[in-house]
């Protein structure tokens, strides 16, 4: 299925139904007083957070959503039916925006959260309730009022605790295969990868996390080159990013120093708050290189890097090191959201979005 992150939709909340003009017709009574009754008030329309939800691909054949109207008053006094409340059922991680007033209705972070993005019409009133002792016989009625009608753009920002960010075939698909049960597609082509994947790592029992996978960023990416840019913002929600790094490339006159530095320029441009994020440095493919010269190669790209952060060395393809990277990263989610929270519930935290 195609991945969708960004898509315009028109709501348009149901009308309130009409109030009702009627008068009492029964035998012997002649003069029957008014009982006109109210109409019933229109459908809202809802924005509901599914979390088996991962894509807004539904929305590219449906995009006109409307909720029920309110039935109109009848005689005998009685209240016409409300209309149905309408739920439009979005990814977890769904920003609502309203396109005319370029306002944030909200965000959806949270698993069921409702978000109301169109208010149904009010009832209209019957001429019951303008009965008054100078009006005894009153034709006066209250049309309902109309609904709430709105062009929303909805923006998916996938809910990640890390993010994966590299040239193409660094091996970012490699490593969320190896540590979870995802299985994005794997070549030795580079951009093999074209849409976000995410997957849950379990490190025990009640403690895991989720990684998204991005496609690999080129230099100019937030000028719009390549696949990448389009799908940084998936990483704004993320605590950690991991920025893997290949230091076996294909071709040698690729010096893997550049394409760390080329991705921290792209970085800087596309968000200075996203650059300043915690950043780990995953030097992959170590399998490459022979025992003797793999050392010194990694201490020569963290010198001239000047990186002072955590650096880790593995090989996502056999596995080499990643369980220590899963452990770490755990250590370190814990304690952020140990934070969050100010408890622990026995190792079993809870973060608040």
């Amino acid at each position: 299925m195609k991945f969708v992150d960004e898509v315009t939709i028109q709501v348009k909340a149901g009308d309130g139904g009409d109030g009702c003009v009627s008068f009492r017709r029964e035998k012997y009574i002649p003069f029957g007083g008014p009982n006109g009754g109210d109409g019933g008030d229109g459908g809202s329309v809802y924005v509901v957070s599914n979390p088996n939800l991962n894509t807004l691909a539904d929305f590219r054949h449906v995009r006109t959503f409307n909720a029920e109207r309110g039935e109109n008053g009848k005689g005998d006094n009685r209240t016409g039916k409300s209309g149905a409340d309408l739920l439009i059922q979005v990814p977890v991680g769904t920003i609502v925006r309203n396109i005319d007033t370029d306002e944030v209705i909200g965000d959806v972070t949270q698993a069921g959260q409702r978000l109301l993005v169109a208010h149904g019409g009010f009832h209209g009133l019957g001429n019951t309730r303008f009965k008054s002792s100078t009006n005894r016989a009153p034709r006066k009625f209250t049309p309902g009022s109309a609904g709430e009608a709105r062009q929303l753009h909805l923006e998916l920002k996938l809910l990640a605790d890390v993010g994966l960010l590299g040239m193409p075939n660094a091996g970012k698909s490699t490593l969320i295969r190896a540590i979870s049960s995802a299985r994005p597609k794997v070549a030795d082509y580079p951009f093999t990868t074209l849409y976000p994947n995410l997957g849950v790592v379990s490190v025990s029992m009640g403690r895991s996390f989720v990684v998204a996978d991005i496609p690999g960023l080129i230099e100019g990416a937030a000028e719009g080159a390549g696949l990448g840019i389009r799908f940084l913002k998936h990483l704004a929600r993320t605590h950690l990013l991991l920025h893997l790094v290949d230091i076996a490339p294909l071709d040698e006159a690729t010096d893997p120093v550049e394409e760390v530095r080329k991705i921290e320029g792209e970085l800087k441009v596309f968000s200075a708050e996203l650059a300043s994020r915690e950043r780990w440095l995953v030097l992959n493919k170590i399998d490459l290189i022979p025992d003797d010269k793999r050392e010194k190669l990694c201490r020569d790209i963290i010198e001239r890097l000047e990186w002072r952060g955590p650096v880790f060395m593995i090989s996502a393809i056999n596995k080499q090191g990643t369980q220590e990277l899963v452990q770490k990263i755990m250590q370190y989610l814990d304690k952020i959201r140990l934070k969050v929270t100010g408890e622990d519930n026995g190792g079993k935290i809870t973060e608040k979005r």
